[in-house]
């Protein structure tokens, strides 16, 4: 066995992904979530290659991944097919498991949904939930500008390294108001109902997982944080009425999780798959 690291890049329309390879076992791709990067999952990542060939990388204009003129969520998803694609060409011996935290998550269901004879089980850890309501609605707003804005700000502090996120707070606010609409299937906006990601989950038919935290938006009972803990497990219960095959496993701990509570994220993805 070699525990030996590969790197290599892939590229979609200009843009320059770093990509990861080591560890023993099968094939795991690991998509991280906005503003998340390779560098803050090392040690999950670490965990994972002592049972999987793990694949990592950054999305656009994270880590060391060159900036976009667009960020949305389809020039993402470009992104992980590109990388996937690279993986291909270098071998697989297997349809591997594509696991992703938060943002990540979702990339990968959609993924599936398009590629699905590429897949072999997905992971999905704290996000792809079809929540029955938007998470951000207009009291939200002020809350998630300054969130956000902190985050950009602290960001100088750290620009130039592996952990860097060049998106501004706005790119990132929009980005999330994108994601309401896709998982809720709800447009506050131009007041329009669909399908959201339920659709999505109904073209597949390979195992999931799912690794979901009690207290996705913190433990606080104050604020906005009681209201999206309770939208996140509805959309979830929501999730399993539709497709009872779905894993789920239940984590006390916040969003956080995939840096918080690496050897029980890591157990739980082990012992799924």
């Amino acid at each position: 066995m070699t525990t030996d690291t590969e790197q290599f890049t892939a590229r979609n329309n200009g843009v320059t992904i770093p990509v990861s390879r080591g560890g023993n076992g099968r094939t795991l791709v690991l998509c991280p979530g906005l503003s998340s990067t390779q560098a803050e999952l090392r040690e999950l990542i670490e965990a994972l290659r002592r049972d999987f060939d793990v694949v990592s990388f950054d999305l656009r204009g994270h880590g060391f991944s060159s900036a976009a003129d667009r960020y949305s969520f389809e020039a993402f998803l470009g992104d992980f097919v590109a990388v996937m694609a690279e993986v291909g060409r270098r071998g697989l011996s297997s349809a591997p498991i594509l696991a992703g935290h938060s943002y990540g998550a979702d990339l990968i269901v959609h993924y599936a949904a398009e590629y699905p004879d590429s897949v072999g089980e997905l992971v999905l850890i704290d996000g792809a939930n079809p929540i029955p309501a938007p998470f951000i609605t207009t009291p939200d707003l002020p809350g998630f500008r300054t969130l956000w804005a902190d985050l950009a700000a602290w960001q100088e502090s750290i620009s130039g390294t592996a952990r860097q996120v060049l998106l501004t707070a706005q790119e990132i606010l929009d980005l999330n108001l994108e994601l309401d609409v896709l998982r809720s299937g709800i447009d506050l906006d131009i007041d329009v109902v669909g399908p959201g990601i339920l659709d999505r989950y109904r073209k597949l038919d390979c195992p999931i997982r799912m690794v979901m935290a009690t207290s996705m938006a913190g433990d606080s009972g104050e604020g906005r944080a009681p209201r999206h803990n309770r939208l996140w497990r509805a959309g979830i219960e929501r999730l399993v009425r539709e497709q009872p095959h779905i894993s789920v496993s239940w984590l006390d701990a916040t969003h956080a999780l995939v840096v918080d509570r690496v050897p029980e994220v890591a157990r739980l993805i082990l012992d799924r798959c």
